[in-house]
């Protein structure tokens, strides 16, 4: 096999995985939590379950950049092999983890963290080796496939999630095989493939300069800035005091204020060191500049709505439809899977015909489909036909795919290719950022919508079902105090409505309820019922700012200029050193004219 074909076929395969146990959690977590004998409903495992959500996410956002600039200095087949073997081990160790219950979850999350450290290695030197691998007339088509493994794997990661999630436990004889442990066992035996075939096939071609110097300080100050902010993000999600959210909380202002100065300090930093790790000299340069930016908006827009779209499926419509609890996490992950056609159709196409025809056209294109069904999605009912939201799913799909690939495949054509492993990590940080960015954001404008009214909307349903009026107050005043836990309570495959009863049935006041009353409480239907007319309210205000970004970054794409490939160097880094990799200052900026003949390749379709 030709050496170009390995690379791309190894790292679509790491991506993928990486990808998929990124998210794969996002469905199957109500039969880890199950399977650990671990409450949903406390208050206490809160922080547990959003480290488990979003540990994975901090962890590769924040050292994405770090490990490409590593690579730029060490090699990145070498350290790309390292994240491999890493990301093994982590899958290894989630498979086989020992205890049970809190002391159990905290386990995962730990070996999550271990998980996500490899990740970031695979994620961050990908594109790179394949910019490497491929000439640039066919980097395009390598990003299409390759973006697949990434964007793709995230959404594939929901449906093998539910597949799982509704497998029961295996009996081998006297032993048995939990479902929890299934879920974490896919990715052991393909990572320790990959691993050593990653270590047999790919070797180092990059380009590297033998004089690099280690940026420490800008390193620790991105690391901690970064970790700060995203810390600060994921405990803004949890209950403070009286509050549905924490962002009033003094250590989450804190976090966030500590980390701005950092990431502050940091800018300051990259522009005074000889060999920074941040290359903001890069973001003059309109290919690089508009590429990033617009991924991270598209970033911005999509990665919560996935986790909203998840809750809507699981918590409201499938119930709405007669779904019991505990079979939803199935249906909620098969019902993603127009999503996931439109990305393999059109990820690989796009990228292809980018190559003839520039990224321009098809990067934009693809967020403008994107945006328009963001803001389709935000006049659908809760109670959709599902005809509707599959359409819209296949056609956001279509759109993320057209944007993916050629926008890498632009991004990391417009960087010298000593840089490579930077620009593809800056790239990466940039768009795992986003994501982790986005699921605060649209998760606190749900919490905070359904918090202004659910309590009366949920009066409403009791009183309509037969509750007596002194009960209704109860139940009620429980279900709008606390929707942080009754929606996180239904996403986790229980029925919260049986939890609320058992604490309202303590409250003075409380008048038992008669069998046919509680039969209807407790029917899968009833709270979907209660709290749809809050959940669609605040679900549209989120698909229209998710498409309002995704309009702004269309705008932004637009604007990249021609198709631009940065001169090719041959300079090996046994070889003498070459000059410093700041971009010459022929490169087309935004406004600028083109540069002069020779300086760089361009391609105006």
């Amino acid at each position: 096999m030709e050496y170009k074909w390995t690379v791309l076929s190894n790292t679509t395969l790491g991506g993928l995985m990486a990808a998929i146990d990124g998210s794969i959690l996002l469905i199957s977590l109500p039969v880890v939590f199950k399977g650990l004998g671990v409450d949903p409903f406390s208050a206490a495992n809160f922080p547990l379950l959003i480290w488990l959500l979003l540990g994975y996410g901090i962890v590769t956002a924040t050292l994405l950049v770090t490990f490409g600039r590593l690579s730029d200095m060490f090699g990145r087949a070498r350290l790309y092999n390292m994240g491999f073997a890493i990301f093994a081990t982590g899958s290894l160790l989630l498979f086989l983890e020992p205890w049970q219950g809190t002391v159990g979850a905290w386990t995962l999350v730990f070996f999550r963290l271990i998980q996500a450290v490899g990740a970031a290695f695979i994620f961050s030197n990908s594109a790179a080796l394949l910019t490497d691998a491929f000439p640039p007339g066919e980097r395009g088509k390598a990003m299409g496939v390759n973006q697949i493994s990434f964007i793709g794997g995230s959404l594939l990661g929901l449906v093998i999630g539910g597949i799982l999630a509704g497998i029961p436990d295996i009996h081998l004889g006297p032993l048995v095989l939990p479902t929890w442990r299934i879920i974490f066992l896919v990715s052991v035996p393909v990572s320790v493939f990959g691993t050593i075939w990653a270590y047999w096939k790919l070797k180092e071609t990059s380009i590297r300069r033998a004089d690099q110097q280690p940026d420490i300080a800008g390193n620790v100050a991105f690391a901690a800035g970064l970790t700060s902010i995203l810390v600060g993000i994921t405990y803004g999600l949890l209950p403070y005091g009286s509050s549905t959210t924490g962002w009033a909380s003094p250590w989450v202002i804190a976090a966030l204020a500590a980390g701005g100065a950092l990431l502050v300090a940091f800018v300051f930093i990259e522009l005074r060191v000889r060999d920074p790790m941040f290359h903001l000299e890069f973001l003059r340069v309109r290919a690089f500049g508009a590429g990033v930016s617009a991924a991270l908006l598209g970033s911005l827009a999509r990665g919560g709505l996935m986790l909203m779209l998840v809750i809507w499926f699981q918590g409201i419509w499938l119930p709405l439809h007669g779904y019991s609890f505990a079979t939803t996490p199935l249906w909620a992950g098969i019902m993603m899977i127009p999503m996931i056609g439109g990305f393999l159709v059109a990820g690989p196409l796009s990228g292809t015909l980018s190559d003839r025809y520039g990224a321009r056209p098809f990067a934009t294109g693809g967020l403008v489909l994107a945006g328009a069904a963001f803001f389709a999605m935000a006049f659908l009912p809760v109670d959709f036909a599902y005809w509707e939201m599959g359409v819209l799913l296949f056609v956001n799909g279509i759109g993320m795919g057209m944007f993916a690939s050629p926008n890498a495949a632009a991004v990391m054509s417009s960087v010298p290719a000593e840089n490579r492993g930077s620009a593809s990590g800056m790239l990466a940080t940039l768009q795992n950022t986003g994501q982790q960015m986005s699921l605060a954001i649209f998760f606190t404008i749900v919490i905070v919508g359904l918090a202004a009214g659910l309590g009366p909307n949920s009066a409403t349903v009791l009183a309509a079902s037969g509750v007596p009026l002194a009960d209704t107050a109860i139940l009620s005043h429980l279900i709008g105090s606390d929707p942080t836990g009754a929606l996180f309570g239904a996403f986790l495959g229980e029925n919260p409505m049986t939890q609320l009863l058992a604490i309202a049935s303590t409250a003075p006041g409380w008048i038992p309820l008669s069998p046919s009353v509680t039969t209807t409480l407790l029917a899968p239907h009833f709270f979907a019922t209660a709290v749809a007319s809050s959940f669609g309210t605040a679900i549209s205000e989120a698909f229209i700012i998710a498409g309002s970004l995704v309009a702004i970054a269309a705008v932004v794409s637009a604007l990249r200029g021609r198709q631009y490939f940065y001169p090719e160097r041959t300079t090996l880094a046994r070889e003498a050193p070459v000059p410093s990799p700041t971009p010459p200052l022929t490169v087309p900026v935004a406004g600028a004219a083109d540069p002069p003949v020779g300086s760089a390749v361009h391609r105006d379709r």
